[in-house]
């Protein structure tokens, strides 16, 4: 599985220093809640998470996906406002768990990876910036294209890129349905503007 956006790791043992501790959820299990405050750094060990948010007419909107080695949900921490969306395990999961004040004295000795986060929330600002604009009310068509552009560019990939994410998971991120994505993914192979081996989805 891909993460959708960039997410800083930090060494295993450098968390455990200033005092991380890991704790396991099961699969369906609620890490973090929206509307609650933000207290603590996560960074996942093993396992997979979503970030997501429901809306008033029960409908998910998947935000994010985030794996091992991956943090999710610092903004809070630094904005002091509340989870704007739910967190929860899409398998097992084991999480380092850093309390805020220990994850900021780590940032503070350790200038290396406050500039990498830095540069990974402006990422995760553009990459917002780029569903508002471009996917939210463009043709499925775009829709997909804009998404997987930006893994690929996101990923490094110079050539040929293979998307990680199942279909489901791009309807996940665009809203869009399931059937739509298989559906608008074969137009968009007949039109060479991706491929499909093997089921997998090449940009």
């Amino acid at each position: 599985m891909s993460q959708i956006i960039n997410s800083i790791m930090i060494p295993e043992q450098l968390l455990i220093n200033y005092g991380a501790i890991v704790k396991t959820y099961a699969k369906d299990a609620l890490i973090l809640e929206k509307n609650n405050s933000a207290k603590f750094f996560y960074q996942i060990k093993s396992g997979s998470i979503k970030m997501h948010t429901i809306s008033e007419d029960g409908k998910e909107f998947v935000l994010g996906y985030f794996t091992k080695d991956q943090s999710f949900a610092e903004p809070p921490l630094f904005g002091n406002f509340q989870y704007p969306a739910n967190a929860s395990a899409l398998e097992e999961t084991n999480v380092y768990i850093l309390n805020k004040n220990a994850f900021f004295k780590l940032l503070k000795a350790n200038f290396e990876i406050h500039l990498q986060l830095n540069k990974i929330l402006c990422n995760r600002i553009q990459y917002k910036s780029m569903m508002m604009s471009e996917i939210s009310v463009q043709s499925p068509e775009h829709q997909i294209i804009s998404l997987l552009s930006y893994l690929k560019r996101n990923s490094g990939a110079e050539n040929k890129y293979q998307v990680q994410l199942t279909r489901q998971q791009i309807a996940d991120l665009t809203g869009l349905r399931v059937e739509t994505v298989i559906r608008t993914i074969k137009n968009l192979a007949q039109k060479k503007k991706l491929e499909i081996i093997n089921r997998k989805v090449f940009i």
